[in-house]
């Protein structure tokens, strides 16, 4: 098998390097409360599909990108009609700091933005393809 070194386009090397953050993140997480979360360690396949330019890798980080989006959208959904029935109760809070939502939901929404955008990039996709050609030819 003939690898090539060749490093990834910008936007997914920064991707990468975020992904790479939160699975740390994810581990320690995970390690502190004794529970799977898929939602977080779910990035490691991706991670590792991306770093190896393996065949599947465009696949399993197109599907963790909508299992984000579903988790978000549901999430989203969830506060909203929390909101209409009890608004002083909806409130996002990470070690005793309360975030505010009209910084939270714009914040998701690049990520989610910039991840679709790198997602379905022509260079990525050619960044994934030429490891194909590497190891067929």
């Amino acid at each position: 098998m003939n690898i090539s070194l060749k490093m990834p386009p910008l936007p997914l090397l920064l991707l990468i390097i975020a992904y790479c953050f939160t699975a740390v993140f994810a581990i320690i997480r995970s390690l502190n409360i004794h529970s799977i979360d898929l939602f977080t360690l779910g990035v490691i396949p991706v991670i590792a599909g991306l770093l190896l330019r393996t065949t599947w890798a465009g696949i399993i980080f197109k599907l963790y990108l909508g299992i984000q989006t579903l988790g978000f959208t549901a999430f989203g959904i969830t506060a909203v009609v929390a909101y209409q029935i009890t608004p002083e109760d909806v409130k996002v809070v990470l070690n005793n700091q309360v975030i505010p939502m009209q910084y939270l939901v714009p914040s998701i929404l690049f990520a989610l933005i910039f991840q679709y955008w790198v997602a379905f990039s022509s260079k990525t996709k050619r960044y994934l393809q030429a490891h194909i050609k590497t190891i067929k030819g």
